[in-house]
């Protein structure tokens, strides 16, 4: 039998060893990510028109983040993290939180008193209204008063270096280098996400370059501090990407019986007018503006039958051109509409059975074999899946919900 104090020894040989192996690992890792910038990153870059100056200034002392979430090793050949397809799939009117709204259009409100000049100016020039942009600069970052922490060059090149998404991050920061060599901020002030998103409007670094302005007149797209800057770069994203002027990005409607769920889509678009015709009006008792009648809109259903519908315009995927999810688009629009109200939607969410993403990705499964489009088996429920349940319903001799269970 050993005695204790060699016992004592032995354990802290053993602390030793492992904390020796951690460290010749983490040096180890952190060779291999210097070899990465020097020998991927900096040619790509110097080619870009980066100068030397440049990367000396952007990669020094820098070591990879390994605390990011997602990463799956060096060169990208690790297991890349699985979906959790057992976690509950999240009803839309999760989203929708009174508190929420209540939150966030008060201090909407005063900040378009605040910036009411700079708001109509760009307004004028971009075509987007005041309201969709104070309400997207909201969902992204709170109106400027989220922690937006990270060391955003640090970020991109992790994740180049150890992401699933190596080229793709690997062309991001070398943008996000070219937004260092422009002098738009300092190299203490490139903050981002955790995803590598730059700023209040939570810009990728290829999208700053396309989309930011400098609309103070400083001499700086300066996304991260200037109020104006933001909005009028939010403006100017909508507009580039397809924003109407005069529209907007959909109405509260009742859809009756009559019309199925499983006509929702932006590929059943048609004149306002015709829909009106076929029965459609406003939650709200009023009639649809004059001047949307012959334009074209379609019916939106984010829970089926099972909560509120509308009529969306084009805008309304404009919206969802800055982030893809009908949630997303419908909170901005709905938040919006709330700077002018503090009315919610009109027709409530209805209870619907608790479900998981793996159940639905069955269920899609289950679609695509008798032949339906359901938009990919991912476990969310897009409006390609929510008329494909419709139809499989309507098939069936079901009432049509287009929605699970």
């Amino acid at each position: 039998m050993l005695s204790p104090r060699l016992c004592k020894a032995l354990r802290r040989i053993a602390v030793l060893s492992f904390t020796g192996l951690a460290a010749t690992s983490a040096q180890a890792q952190d060779a291999g990510f210097r070899r990465f910038l020097d020998a991927e990153v900096a040619p790509l870059a110097r080619s870009s028109g980066i100068s030397a100056a440049t990367l000396e200034a952007a990669f020094a002392g820098m070591s990879p983040d390994t605390s990011l979430p997602g990463l799956v090793g060096p060169g990208g050949k690790g297991k890349a993290p699985e979906i959790n397809f057992q976690a509950e799939f999240r009803k839309p009117a999760g989203y929708f939180k009174e508190s929420q709204f209540n939150a966030l259009a008060g201090p909407g409100r005063a900040l378009m008193k605040k910036h009411g000049a700079a708001l109509s100016q760009i307004e004028a020039r971009y075509g987007v209204p005041a309201r969709i942009i104070l309400a997207i600069w909201a969902r992204e970052s709170g109106y400027g008063g989220a922690k937006i922490p990270h060391d955003a060059l640090r970020v991109l090149a992790t994740r180049a270096y150890m992401g699933e998404r190596r080229d793709y991050f690997r062309d991001e920061l070398v943008a996000a280098l070219k937004i260092l060599q422009n002098g738009d901020i300092s190299r203490k002030g490139l903050k981002s996400s955790w995803g590598g998103a730059l700023g209040q409007p939570q810009f990728m670094p290829s999208n700053f370059l396309k989309y930011a302005v400098d609309f103070d007149g400083d001499g700086h797209r300066n996304i991260w501090t200037s109020d104006v800057d933001t909005m009028a770069s939010i403006a100017h994203y909508l507009s580039e990407h397809g924003w109407q002027r005069g529209r907007d990005w959909g109405y509260e409607a009742v859809i009756p019986q009559t019309i199925s769920c499983a006509e929702e889509g932006p590929d059943n678009r048609r004149p306002i007018a015709e829909w009106v015709r076929a029965g459609v009006t406003r939650a709200n008792g009023k009639p649809f503006p004059a001047g949307e009648l012959p334009l074209a809109g379609n019916i939106l259903m984010p829970a089926g039958r099972y909560g509120p519908a509308f009529i969306a315009t084009e805008n309304f995927y404009v919206l969802k051109a800055y982030n893809e999810s009908d949630t997303y688009a419908l909170f901005v629009g709905h938040l919006a509409d709330r700077y002018g109200s503090d009315a919610g939607f009109i027709q409530g969410w209805k209870p619907t059975k608790d479900t998981t993403r793996g159940a639905v990705r069955n269920l899609q499964k289950a679609l695509e074999a008798k032949g339906h489009d359901v938009g990919g088996t991912d476990g969310l429920i897009g409006f390609k899946t929510r008329r494909s349940i419709g139809r499989d319903q309507e098939k069936n001799g079901y009432y049509p919900t287009c929605w699970v269970g």
